[in-house]
């Protein structure tokens, strides 16, 4: 598939803000079945500079600085990209779960693709004996680990509720294990938590997924979002896979990455520190197009 993505952020601020240090995570990453062909963020009042590097974890990653006093900031992050993943791998015949977290334990690479800092606790994915005990119930002993994998999915799918209003950007997984609802953001977590309460390697990914309109309803302009699911490491031979507990299933040619990371504190699209005396307000509006035909530059 061939997608057209527009992410806009728009925050406008209750006094005049005088200096704005953003973070930006706005640029999807190539790798694991995907492919960027063109990618750009623009924004409003123009930085005074804009600088791109990669993160520990080989995610995009702007560092801007506005100096121009304003009132509305405006970030618009727009890409082209090409995702055709390879199928899952056959369930059954991927390594006993006691072996990848044997291999993860012993690993002493510290690269992007490492699974070393992806097996200890983080600020918003701790460990707690409920979410390890969760977790368990479907890793039964020397069971393959992405079979084992699926079925957690699917459990969180069906034991937790869906609801936007139960929790917010800064909730527990502790907190949303208890409720048995949240957003996807906060079944990532939970998902993350079990699986390293089990020792095995789990990271947080952010991105988008499309979304298809009920038959013969129109597509909504800006009625996308962004999304999250986790990536699960599971051997040498297997790497990284993906899975989707908002929806149960694998992560496939509908997911667009953007970053992955420890946990969502990892990857926010946009963080930063600004000089002001007033609050704000926040709106967010993604699309998620699909394009027909061959790739081409220019969005």
């Amino acid at each position: 598939m061939i997608y057209d993505v527009s992410h806009l952020t728009r925050y406008r601020y209750g006094a005049l803000v005088a200096v704005n240090v953003c973070v930006l995570r706005l640029l999807p990453r190539s790798g694991d079945g995907q492919h960027v062909v063109e990618a750009r963020v623009e924004v409003t009042p123009t930085p005074l500079s804009m600088i791109e590097r990669a993160d520990p974890f080989a995610n995009r990653v702007l560092d801007m600085r506005i100096e121009t006093p304003h009132r509305e900031l405006k970030i618009r992050a727009r890409s082209r990209v090409i995702v055709e993943r390879p199928a899952p791998p056959i369930a059954a015949r991927t390594l006993p779960w006691e072996d990848v977290a044997s291999l993860a334990a012993a690993t002493a690479s510290l690269e992007a693709d490492s699974p070393a800092t992806a097996i200890y606790a983080s600020r918003l994915a701790p460990l707690f004996a409920p979410a390890t005990a969760y977790a368990r119930q479907s890793f039964s002993p020397r069971r393959p680990i992405y079979e084992a994998a699926q079925e957690l999915t699917r459990r969180i799918k069906a034991d937790f509720a869906y609801d936007s209003r139960a929790t917010v950007a800064t909730t527990s997984p502790i907190e949303a294990f208890a409720r048995r609802r949240g957003v996807c953001q906060d079944f990532a977590h939970v998902m993350i938590s079990g699986l390293r309460g089990l020792g095995l390697p789990a990271l947080y990914v952010s991105g988008y997924i499309r979304t298809i309109p009920p038959p013969g309803k129109p597509r909504l302009a800006g009625a996308d979002a962004s999304h999250a699911w986790v990536a699960l490491w599971c051997g040498l031979g297997f790497g990284w896979l993906g899975l989707d507990p908002t929806n149960a299933i694998p992560a496939g040619d509908d997911h667009i990455v953007l970053a992955r990371g420890r946990d969502y504190s990892d990857v926010s699209p946009v963080e930063g520190l600004i000089l002001s005396s007033g609050g704000h307000e926040l709106e967010v509006e993604v699309d998620v197009i699909p394009v027909a035909g061959e790739p081409r530059a220019g969005l």
